[in-house]
């Protein structure tokens, strides 16, 4: 069984409807009570006043009983109007009078201790007979002897009021809710009408029509929020699934290349007789392409995992220099091919504190494209330099043709290349500078390019310092994120 309302307007209806039922009622209740005690503190102020007439009214027969004069009414039928009940008994609690409206009835009983003394004492009693009353007392001196005047009045008027308020609001109280009801529905209705349409509108997107955006037409509030930001979130799909298309078909294409080239030597190879030395060509060119899509898988491979936040980084504090020259020696049989001269100098004194291994991964990637990239006997130049906002840059640069304008914000895409047969040539994948961004940014780090035609490259990778205390400065985070310009 289904309680709770399906539709949000629902909801928020009852909700409302409940709200405003429980401030109604509170509303009644507090005027309901607050009548109550005016009307009695009223009541209580009129016996008082009545107190201090009737105590001139009184006095001692020469038999010494009391009596009280009713020669001050203008007509004989004024006392019978009056509804007050009056009763006079000694301290000592003895009956002295009764007026007739109370008759055989007695008023709250015996005399409590310090009744009426020193002023007026008020309470809510009952009559022998169960009537409701308010009753005052007080101490009064008639004729040099005490006596304790207690005059009441009934409260069943003034609990009549109370109760026909509450029967009235209970008549009320239905009308006013279906009311409210009604109009917090429609009220709802209205305000929910354009997350309908946004619903609507999204529904209709599909992975095909990841292009297509929500209308954000509405007036600045939550309802605009709610749009932008879903439209921001489509916009992060598009693009994921446009990278997650590209990198798919890139990925096939250079997995498909390598092991095509591989097939067909195998089979060039089985159909003719070949010499030993001609076998050994081609096992040899099969090889080069196994290590080529070797390659490709690890750096696949490291990126999936990159992705998916499965690399966890094993910190520790790292000399830059060093670094440097270690991934430069990986690649001196590269250089020594191409008879490139390699420059490594800088701040012996600079650290990180981050992974050496994939903070050398990075150098190796970056250095080696700095060799693919430069002419056979150019420089190949690596500097280290620390600056005084706590950062700490590592400067590559070589003395190619360059990188065009158009290709610097795009040389860190995966499978991007800028000449792609020249990079088949030397082996590449268009991974190896998509990797190094990465860790860079892993490390709280910026990688950056600035290159001209015919003038080399230079790619600068920036990180936060390693103080002596072997920790990082929230403000040298705050740093990372921009370059080192000088």
């Amino acid at each position: 069984m289904r309680l709770r309302p399906r539709h949000l307007r629902t909801r928020l209806t009852l909700w409302y409807v409940a709200v405003m039922a429980s401030l109604l009622v509170m509303a009644w209740g507090g005027t309901c009570v607050l009548m109550f005690w005016q009307l009695r503190g009223q009541m209580d102020h009129f016996a008082v006043q009545e107190i201090e007439t009737v105590e001139g009214l009184f006095y001692f027969s020469p038999d010494g009983h009391m009596q009280m004069r009713e020669d001050y009414h203008n007509h004989p039928e004024s006392k019978e109007v009056i509804d007050r009940y009056l009763e006079v008994l000694t301290p000592g609690g003895q009956l002295l009078l009764r007026n007739e409206r109370l008759g055989s009835r007695t008023l709250d009983g015996p005399v409590q201790p310090r009744e009426g003394v020193g002023g007026y004492s008020e309470r809510t009693s009952r009559l022998s007979d169960g009537t409701p009353v308010r009753m005052v007392s007080r101490v009064h001196v008639l004729e040099g002897r005490r006596i304790l005047i207690r005059l009441a009045h009934s409260e069943e008027p003034l609990l009549l009021r109370v109760k026909d308020l509450l029967l009235a609001s209970l008549v009320v109280l239905p009308v006013v809710l279906a009311a409210a009801g009604f109009a917090g529905y429609s009220l709802a209705r209205r305000a929910l009408r354009p997350i309908e349409q946004i619903a609507r509108r999204a529904q209709e997107i599909t992975p095909e029509r990841l292009d297509e955006r929500l209308a954000n037409d509405y007036s600045d509030d939550e309802l605009r929020q709610l749009a932008a930001v879903f439209n921001d979130t489509l916009a992060r799909l598009e693009r994921a699934f446009e990278q997650l298309r590209r990198f798919t078909a890139d990925a096939s294409h250079e997995l498909r290349t390598p092991l095509a080239m591989i097939r067909s030597v195998g089979e060039v190879g089985l159909q003719k007789d070949g010499t030993r030395a001609e076998y050994r060509d081609i096992v040899g060119s099969m090889l080069e392409e196994v290590n080529r899509l070797t390659s490709l898988l690890d750096n696949l491979l490291t990126i999936s995992r990159a992705d998916s936040g499965h690399i966890h980084l094993q910190r520790s504090r790292i000399p830059l220099l060093p670094l440097v020259r270690d991934a430069a020696g990986i690649l001196e049989i590269l250089m020594e091919e191409k008879g490139l001269r390699l420059s490594v100098e800088g701040n012996e004194s600079a650290q990180v504190e981050g992974d050496s291994v994939f903070l050398r991964q990075a150098l190796v990637n970056v250095i080696h494209n700095a060799v693919k990239y430069s002419p056979p006997g150019g420089t190949v130049s690596a500097r280290v330099t620390a600056n005084t906002h706590g950062l700490v840059s590592i400067e590559v640069h070589d003395n190619g043709r360059g990188i065009p304008l158009d290709d610097q914000t795009k040389i860190f895409d995966r499978f991007y290349r800028v000449d792609k047969a020249r990079v088949r040539e030397s082996g590449g994948t268009g991974l190896g500078l998509s990797i190094a961004k990465w860790a860079v940014e892993a490390h709280g780090g910026a990688i950056t390019v600035e290159s001209r035609p015919n003038e080399g490259s230079t790619f600068r990778i920036t990180l936060p310092a390693s103080h002596p205390d072997g920790n990082i400065r929230s403000a040298d985070l705050a740093h990372s994120s921009k370059p080192d310009q000088g």
